[in-house]
């Protein structure tokens, strides 16, 4: 079992990071900020990988990496932590950005629909969350140095996603994942959190933050605007750090007090 000291954790000047679903949006948000940190990169993409070069193409330093996987594969998935570790020489960081988000509301979608958007939203928000978690914490234990584990819940598992219920279940299962997690791979130096942001302004969801629509998203939370996707980025990163070891289990709701939780 691994000693955790704290000057233990993390060796080298850069730590090595992989950041799931990080072509464009919130992703492309959190590779940045640990480039910008000194990390080494890790950049993922399921099927953008026109967005995902310019992601690794826009970070600052040396030796980030572009790889492709489609995380609804466990095969995959696992791949992905292999090809990240042999091309980092190990991983200290895992963020757990992917995610899909279709709408399905129970009224309007058929029975066909609704099974394949539960079968999807599943496969890569609950279970490419899990395989990717389970294979970064096996490499972070071979190295023996700890390592961080961070996962991008939503307020929409506490809340509820009247449009989107998969993805308001598969979220808060990630939640409930990031807890168990963190009490099992303590004793290795692992630390495991969760943040549970609100709405982000990212190109996806751009044409939502227009009209009608994107003024009542705003009046969700008393500041009148939606979260920047440098905001949660930065949270991630400060959850990811050494000194955030007495963080873990937790999860963190940024929301812009949209949505307060008793």
């Amino acid at each position: 079992m691994a000693e955790s000291p704290e000057s233990g954790l993390f060796p080298g000047t850069g730590r090595r990071v992989l950041v799931s679903g990080a072509a464009r949006g919130l992703g492309r948000a959190l590779a940045q900020v640990f480039a910008r940190n000194g990390d080494r990169v890790a950049v993922h993409y399921g099927t953008r990988r026109t967005d995902a070069e310019a992601t690794l193409a826009g970070l600052p330093g040396r030796g980030h990496v572009l790889l492709g996987a489609d995380l609804a594969d466990p095969t995959a998935a696992a791949r992905l932590v292999t090809d990240t570790t042999e091309a980092l020489g190990g991983i200290d960081v895992l963020v757990n950005n992917a995610a899909v988000n279709t709408p399905h509301p129970p009224a309007r979608t058929g029975y066909a629909d609704w099974v394949a958007a539960w079968q999807q939203h599943t496969a890569v928000n609950l279970l490419g969350t899990a395989h990717l978690s389970h294979g970064a914490a096996q490499r972070m234990i071979e190295q023996g140095t700890g390592g961080r584990i961070v996962n991008i819940g939503s307020r929409g598992a506490f809340r509820g996603e009247p449009e989107h219920p998969a993805y308001g279940a598969t979220k808060a299962a990630v939640h409930a994942l990031g807890q168990s997690l963190a009490v099992a791979l303590a004793p290795y130096g692992i630390a495991v959190a969760s943040v549970a942001p609100g709405f982000i302004e990212t190109e996806r969801v751009a044409h939502r933050l227009t009209g009608a629509e994107g003024a009542a998203l705003r009046a969700q939370s008393p500041y009148g605007r939606v979260a920047r996707p440098e905001e949660i980025a930065r949270a991630v990163l400060w959850l990811a750090a050494p000194e955030a070891e007495w963080s873990s289990g937790t999860v963190l709701d940024l929301n812009g007090a949209s949505h307060l939780r008793s």
